[in-house]
């Protein structure tokens, strides 16, 4: 009888362990979801949790200080423990593409391959891993083919996406126009986006974006209001616009107001890191 008791106190006691980490992992992960990475860490180390979400979290808190290798690690962790997680192949897949982005011209090819081989692992253990389908997509579409590449491979990719996503078709196919210089069709496939997603602001700022890069400023004007009026608090808004006005080298001003309105926001990690906002900052000073 004494054994049995101590056998029904360890389980409860286990039971009770294994809620308190589950309940730690959900604060921290409520951390990671307001920015506040450096705070997702910290709890995610004293609640010393040795599981694969755990290792995930830490790897996406990571990421986002830019601490790439160490992004890596944590998410092969994340992997080895759930091999059959398409999300944890797909962060691996982003990790070593940001290495390949920050490394030297001798380690990158590697880093890139190795990107490559984890979103395609991605899509594989998960067709419908949407997220992992693009950055698929964008790295045929960036690659040469000695690291896998291919306006083939990109093309075949972009009929399986728009299969799966008709809103994000349009947006590959206007990606694969742009790069052919087909640019009325790549101007038309991010506005027949627009127009099956009206209440999708980030449409109108693919259209936005589009028409600054062909220097159309005053229909560029006219989409970033449509922006704010669809979303006005939203501050993807805020960012982009300034970007673009930064880039044209106009309204800097404006421009600034607008970081300083996006840096006071309450962000996400979907969000553009305030680093590049702070970077933005010291561009359009310096203009």
């Amino acid at each position: 009888m004494y054994l049995r008791g101590i056998f029904v106190a360890s389980i409860v006691g286990f039971i009770a362990q294994a809620a308190l980490a589950q309940t730690e992992l959900q604060r921290s992960e409520q951390l990671y979801q307001h920015t506040a990475y450096r705070e997702s860490l910290a709890l995610i180390h004293e609640t010393s949790s040795q599981s694969a979400a755990a290792s995930n979290l830490a790897g996406r808190d990571w990421f986002m200080l830019g601490e790439y290798k160490k992004a890596a690690d944590a998410f092969e962790k994340a992997l080895s423990l759930e091999p059959r997680n398409s999300a944890y192949a797909h962060w691996v897949g982003r990790a070593y593409g940001r290495r390949a982005e920050t490394s030297s011209f001798f380690t990158a090819p590697g880093y890139a391959s190795r990107a490559r081989q984890h979103f395609e692992l991605a899509v594989q253990l998960d067709p419908g891993n949407g997220e992992a389908m693009n950055d698929l997509f964008d790295y045929y579409l960036e690659a040469p083919g000695f690291l896998g590449g291919g306006m083939d491979k990109a093309e075949a990719l972009a009929r399986r996406i728009a299969e799966r996503d008709p809103v994000e078709g349009h947006f590959a196919a206007a990606q694969l126009a742009d790069r052919r210089k087909q640019f009325d069709t790549a101007e038309d496939q991010l506005r027949r986006a627009m127009k099956m997603a009206p209440r999708d602001v980030g449409r109108v700022l693919d259209v936005a974006k589009y028409l600054v890069k062909r220097g159309r400023i005053p229909e560029s004007d006219a989409a970033f209001d449509d922006a704010e009026r669809l979303a006005p608090h939203d501050p993807r808004v805020a960012i982009e616009r300034a970007r673009a006005y930064i880039h044209e080298k106009r309204n800097l001003d404006q421009a600034r107001t607008l970081l300083f309105r996006y840096l006071r926001s309450d962000l996400t990690p979907d969000d553009p890191p305030r680093s590049e906002a702070e970077q933005l900052l010291k561009q359009a000073e310096g203009s």
